[in-house]
């Protein structure tokens, strides 16, 4: 019992992680599998399940392997994983190409289900085509809804509103700063001409009474 439980553990640990022997290939490969095996959910590919079946059959099949590799490896046995990871790799690819075109069909001939099966299924670039799936939604509210992706992205474009509207109004608020300093600027700079002004009146009325004094006086001889 307690080898079992061991046996189990290691399993799991093994599991935990993707063979390291040209992950750069196989990591696009392993993380993929699952949504792939997922695409049988879809109608548009129950005519597919004989091959999904037999591709993700060959995937956990490589997959060990590659944890085989990391223990102990010759020459001949990394270059014919490398193979069969080229091989995996080229039918992955096909089945993302499959994926956008149907997602492509789907919005073209206006079919929600496909079109929601399509962009849940973890295997279009939601992010890349994120605007046109937020425009599509818009469009066809009535028809479609927000559960799932669409709802994801929906509260990260509210987020990004949201953020953009702080930025917009902390600008705003410091051109008001801006604008009340230079109208502070522009009234002190009032007052201190008026200043200048009264002074320069008053030296002036001052200059005048001693003229007509000075008058007076010699007026009075």
């Amino acid at each position: 019992m307690y080898k079992l439980i061991l046996i189990t553990l290691f399993t799991t640990l093994l599991s935990a992680h993707n063979p390291k022997p040209y992950a750069a290939l196989g990591d696009v490969i392993y993380n993929n599998i699952k949504n792939i095996e997922s695409l049988k959910e879809i109608d548009a590919y129950k005519l597919y399940i004989d091959d999904i079946d037999k591709y993700t059959s060959e995937v956990y099949k490589a997959k060990e392997e590659g944890y085989a590799l990391e223990k102990k490896s010759s020459s001949s046995a990394k270059k014919g994983y490398l193979n069969k990871l080229r091989s995996l790799s080229k039918t992955n690819d096909y089945f993302l190409r499959s994926l956008k075109n149907q997602y492509k069909e789907s919005m073209k001939k206006d079919n929600y289900k496909l079109f929601s099966q399509i962009i849940n299924s973890g295997l279009l670039n939601t992010q890349k085509n994120k605007k046109e799936i937020i425009d599509y939604y818009y469009k066809n509210k009535e028809n479609l809804t927000s559960q799932g992706i669409i709802d994801s992205l929906l509260e990260e474009d509210a987020r990004l509103r949201a953020k953009k509207e702080g930025q917009k109004k902390r600008y705003k608020t410091k051109q008001q700063l801006e604008a009340e300093k230079i109208k502070r600027i522009r009234e002190n700079d009032k007052a201190q001409q008026k200043k200048l002004e009264a002074d320069l009146q008053k030296d002036l009325n001052t200059k005048k009474a001693k003229i007509r004094e000075i008058q007076k006086i010699e007026l009075a001889h």
